[in-house]
């Protein structure tokens, strides 16, 4: 199978990629770089995979940050993405690529929680201030993928994703996605003998996180189901944790002896997004990693790549 991956260098991507290459010669992997493909330039995409001739498209690419970056460049973060996603997602259909797994976001769901999101619940509310941008050019993406799929006969799916966290977690980003971030600023606090670790927020809002090589490896198994999947899946591992229980496990992890210091100041995000992943469970779906043992597993993969912090 010839598969077209996009965003391999990111967490996720390079977690498909390493899937991938895992399998040998059952898949022959195009794997375009950011410098050696924008993915904003629609005619450079529709080039890049004429040429390739996939016969599965894994978009995995994305621009995506921290509630900080989010906040002060929305408009950055609906127009790169809405562009990324119109470009992959139109070329694929201009060369009649016949599957194309989308990887969108759980924070396409409305800022109201009231029970975990079930799929239904797509663009039912108002999104949360922090990632509107983001979220509606994800939203937009997975109905693109509905489209194109029931007018040009396509088999286009989505997965919505809890947040996710892993080995390839960018630890040394300012704008590192909340375990990344305090793995990163647990560490480095243990390292300089810092009595304390600032965290934004109260502590007290709840999220989701899916280890990034659980999911990789079971939707590469998945690339030739699709007949069988909805036009969009949850993807989650059914519990969650509050930021201050993410924190003390990094703290645990590293061997930090030192406080937590919250700051009520700064914005903690929507209380809980939590999802419903019974149709994913329905098709095989079983995440087997627990938050300690992949907080564990990513920092050790902090820690051998030896990035500057």
């Amino acid at each position: 199978m010839r598969v077209f991956l996009t965003g391999s260098r990111g967490m996720l991507g390079s977690s498909f990629l390493a899937r991938l290459e895992r399998e040998g010669e059952r898949f022959s992997v195009t794997a375009p770089s950011r410098q050696e493909l924008d993915l904003r330039d629609r005619q450079a995409v529709r080039r890049a995979i004429e040429q390739a001739q996939p016969d599965v498209i894994i978009h995995a690419a994305a621009k995506v940050a921290g509630i900080a970056a989010k906040l002060a460049a929305p408009m950055d973060y609906l127009m790169d993405n809405l562009l990324m996603d119109s470009s992959v997602i139109g070329a694929a259909v201009e060369q009649r690529v016949p599957r194309l797994l989308y990887v969108g976001t759980a924070a396409v769901y409305p800022m109201d929680y009231v029970r975990p999101f079930v799929e239904a619940d797509l663009l039912t509310g108002a999104l949360e201030p922090a990632n509107e941008g983001y979220a509606l050019a994800k939203a937009a993406a997975v109905k693109l993928c509905e489209f194109a799929s029931a007018q040009h006969g396509l088999l286009y799916r989505a997965v919505l994703p809890s947040n996710l966290y892993g080995p390839y977690d960018h630890f040394e980003s300012a704008d590192a996605h909340l375990i990344a971030a305090a793995l990163r600023k647990v560490h480095r606090a243990h390292l300089s003998g810092d009595p304390t670790v600032d965290v934004w927020g109260d502590g007290t809002a709840r999220r989701e996180f899916t280890y990034s090589e659980d999911l990789a490896d079971w939707l590469v198994g998945q690339l030739g189901e699709f007949e069988r999947w909805p036009a969009w899946l949850n993807l989650g591992i059914g519990t969650d944790l509050s930021v201050r229980e993410y924190y003390e496990i990094a703290r645990d992890v590293v061997g930090y002896r030192g406080d937590l210091r919250f700051d009520t100041t700064k914005p903690s995000g929507v209380p809980r997004r939590l999802i419903d992943s019974s149709a994913a469970i329905q098709l095989g779906w079983a995440p087997p990693t627990a938050a300690p043992e992949g907080m564990a597993a990513a920092y050790a993969a902090f820690l051998a790549s030896n990035i500057e912090i």
